[in-house]
């Protein structure tokens, strides 16, 4: 089989491997699509991310579907055939966070594609994937795989969502128009915000923002000073998602949050310096978010329903023999959003 390696910095190849087989209550995948996520751009552009750095060739992705092709013993859930969207966290259930309802913190996760431990946690861009089966989750019926292939960062959004609070009838800023924020924004109007304004320094990707469900879009590269008037009489948004990891977008949240308003930072960047004398005088919670659990079901319910439709997001699908020119096409913010790649 054929899967899709990084090596180093840009040094990314298509590699002949061995042929895989379930073992005891796993089950193989046949990967059909495969969307190319911020952190495979870290591994291919830059090796890596903040202290997470490659240290060996490693399979990428984790934003995976495809079709059950074989059955582990004891695997009762599933059949050959079945379509999936593949769960890229493991957590060990056994570690005090799972223990605590926290599996997203699990102190031995397994995530697909990730060089946060050695030996690293090989990904799923292979034609073929060998996986524990409750992590293979079924598609409801008539779903595409190439729509399925968006569970996991919608999940993550979902996720993020829960840490803000109640959006019902919200104001929400959300800071950074990539493939995060544009899910951040469609789940804001799917959970019912009144009011959506998304901003990024570039043009380009608002236009997507807008067809995801912003009322307004702001290019602050363009027009810097046009947020500015939702600071008056202490800041304007309920919620804040921010979603860029820029430290110019969080100080502009803060200037723009209204008292007891609530910023999710979702973007991951370096360390920031924050403006802390407007954080405590108006009361402002800044939330991390992480990863997911629960909400990977979720969200191939509210795909399959229509109630978020990612798909004015994917910007191209690329074959696996591609899979550098589709790397390429992705990191270029001008020209694309999300990259599928087809096995």
């Amino acid at each position: 089989m054929r899967a899709v390696v990084i090596h180093a910095p840009k040094d990314l190849r298509v590699e002949e491997r061995a042929d895989v087989a379930p073992g005891p209550g796993q089950v193989v995948v046949r990967i059909g699509a495969g969307g190319i996520c911020g952190s495979d751009l870290h591994y291919y552009q830059h090796g890596g991310f903040g202290a997470v750095r490659l240290r060996e060739p490693m399979v990428l992705g984790h934003e995976i579907a495809g079709m059950v092709a074989a059955l582990g013993t004891g695997v009762s859930s599933l059949a050959v055939g079945d379509p999936v969207a593949v769960n890229p966290s493991l957590p060990c259930g056994a570690c005090r966070y799972c223990l605590a309802g926290q599996p997203n913190h699990c102190l031995d996760m397994r995530f697909y594609g990730s060089a946060m431990r050695m030996p690293h946690v090989q990904g799923g861009f292979s034609e073929l994937l060998v996986c524990e089966a409750p992590r293979a989750v079924k598609l409801p019926q008539g779903m595409a795989i190439s729509l399925a292939a968006f569970a996991e960062p919608l999940s993550v959004c979902l996720h993020a969502a829960r840490q803000a609070g109640p959006l019902m009838g919200a104001r929400v800023l959300v800071t950074g128009a990539g493939p995060i924020g544009c899910l951040a924004v469609a789940v804001a109007r799917h959970a019912g915000a009144r009011e959506i304004v998304a901003t990024d320094l570039l043009s380009t990707p608002l236009l997507t923002a807008r067809r995801m469900g912003a009322d307004r879009t702001i290019a602050v590269a363009e027009d810097p000073d046009a947020l500015r008037g939702y600071a008056v009489d202490k800041g304007h948004f309920d919620v804040v998602f921010e979603a860029s990891g820029s430290a110019a977008a969080l100080k502009a949240a803060i200037e723009v949050a209204r008292p007891g308003a609530t910023i999710v930072q979702l973007g991951l960047g370096g360390d920031v310096t924050l403006p802390l004398s407007a954080l405590v005088a108006k009361e402002i919670g800044l939330r991390g978010t992480f990863r997911f659990q629960e909400e990977f079901p979720l969200a191939l319910e509210v795909m399959a329903r229509g109630d978020i439709d990612p798909r004015p997001l994917l910007s191209a699908t690329m074959g696996i023999e591609e899979a550098v020119a589709a790397f390429e096409l992705a990191g270029d913010r001008n020209r694309a959003m999300k990259v599928q790649i087809a096995f």
